[in-house]
């Protein structure tokens, strides 16, 4: 059984709009960042005198270690708040690779600043390297606030444990999601042994008001925008099950009544954070992209049976209410440059090209979908993709195995046999990282410059 879901008059004038399309603020963004890490460097050195002995060298490289933490830490934060500007202007999935590379380069600087100054202090003490786990256990008893910050280094440890590619793939998502709030109670725990004991902060009271400035604004935004705006939102639109149906085994749409729902700011090509607020699910919160463009009194969402939370979605019931967060992505028509597109999805990555087939700005010939599945069975949503082509004068492909198991060639050769000028195309790609990074390669191989290859992973 399949569900049609248009879009409506809100989608009809989504494809008559211009074509404008907005950069990224990734550069500036990083500019920023790059800025502020030379400030730190510049603090350390303003306030680094001549260094004569070896004990001299190792703490200060204790104390530039720590500075750097401090600063990557309140990043680590930042980039888990969730705000607009990056989550819909640079994309959740590029942010989520900065925090992840933030989050690895801070915990590297953590136990080095935790190993350097022990060593420092050991030194100092007249003890040798031997003795820096005594020397550790004595400045936790008699340093302000040093016993807060080995909780918080030891949570810091936990996390970045959990977040190793081997561990975190046999994890359960939910688990390691929970592990990972954690984040915000080692931060807490760490930042005040910098004030009480950071040499820097006690003889520079500008630098002083700067770190309280840095993280009470990171704190600010996480509190406005992971607490406050999503129970605004949810109290808004109340939002509610409607009614679950089977697309092809192991798809399934999962329609969502409310008020006013359009009024969300959702666009095609983004997604939520979904909890379903059933036995078993309240406490899990998973994103999944919307399938179809946003009406005033439905959203949907297409979704696999591929780990627990997913396949439960078969069993929610009318009535359910549900709690979501966002739209999050940068997938959307504002990407776009050019008159044409190629669409391009694989597996269960056909949600969001979906509700952009049906939406994005284009006249006849123009918007082109190349769907990839393991079989005809697979092509979840395929009537409704047929219908909005020949609506819309698009054109609609698939590449599926053969009767034999082979995989089709989607190669940088026959990509340009079947759209000859694929080089003038915006190209818009979701699905799984191997797929998408095969394609991509294609893409390349056929003339498509990389700037015009838009791509959001849903494995995050």
């Amino acid at each position: 059984m399949t569900t049609t879901l248009a879009g409506g008059r809100a989608a009809r004038r989504q494809t008559m709009r211009r074509i404008r399309p907005r950069r990224s603020p990734a550069v500036p963004l990083l500019l920023a960042v790059w800025a502020g890490a030379a400030a730190v460097l510049w603090l350390w050195w303003h306030n680094t005198p001549s260094i004569a002995d070896d004990n001299g060298k190792i703490l200060n490289a204790g104390r530039i270690t720590g500075l750097l933490a401090g600063y990557l830490m309140a990043l680590v934060v930042l980039q888990m708040a969730r705000v607009p500007a990056l989550e819909r202007r640079v994309g959740s999935d590029r942010v989520a690779r900065w925090h992840a590379m933030s989050g690895r380069y801070t915990l590297c600087l953590i136990v080095a600043h935790v190993f350097l100054t022990m060593w420092g202090y050991a030194l100092q003490a007249g003890k040798s390297l031997g003795d820096i786990v005594q020397q550790t256990i004595d400045s936790i008893d008699q340093l302000p606030d040093v016993g807060k910050a080995a909780i918080g280094t030891g949570l810091f440890v936990l996390i970045g444990l959990t977040s190793i590619g081997g561990i975190r793939r046999r994890m359960p998502y939910d688990t390691w999601y929970h592990v990972h709030l954690m984040t915000y109670a080692a931060v807490f725990l760490t930042f005040w042994h910098q004030i009480t004991t950071g040499n820097d902060f006690a003889v520079e009271p500008a630098a002083k008001t700067f770190w309280y400035g840095l993280y009470g604004a990171v704190t600010a935004l996480v509190i406005w925008y992971r607490i406050l705006t999503p129970i605004r939102l949810n109290l808004k639109h109340r939002m509610r099950v409607e009614a679950v149906i089977e697309e092809t085994p192991g798809i399934v749409s999962v329609l969502i009544g409310g008020r006013k729902l359009h009024r969300m700011g959702a666009e095609a090509g983004q997604f939520f954070r979904w909890r379903f607020l059933a036995p078993g699910m309240r406490f899990s919160s998973h994103p999944y992209s919307l399938s179809a463009a946003p009406r005033p009194d439905m959203l949907r969402i297409t979704v696999k049976a591929i780990g627990d939370h997913s396949a439960r979605l078969r069993e929610l019931t009318p009535g359910t209410r549900v709690w979501a967060e966002g739209p999050y992505g940068a997938m959307t028509a504002q990407r776009r440059s050019r008159g044409k597109v190629l669409l391009v999805a694989g597996g269960v990555g056909i949600t969001p090209m979906r509700a952009l087939f049906e939406t994005l700005p284009g006249a006849a010939g123009d918007i082109t979908l190349l769907y990839r599945a393991n079989s005809t069975q697979d092509l979840a949503l395929w009537d409704e993709l047929a219908k909005i082509a020949d609506e819309r004068g698009a054109r609609l492909m698939y590449a599926v195995n053969s009767p034999e198991g082979e995989r089709p060639d989607i190669s940088a050769e026959n990509l340009q046999r079947k759209i000859p000028d694929i080089d003038r195309h915006d190209v818009f790609m979701c699905g799984p990282a191997g797929f998408a990074q095969s394609v991509y390669e294609a893409l390349r191989g056929a003339g498509v410059p990389a700037r015009r290859i838009h791509h959001e992973s849903f494995e995050m």
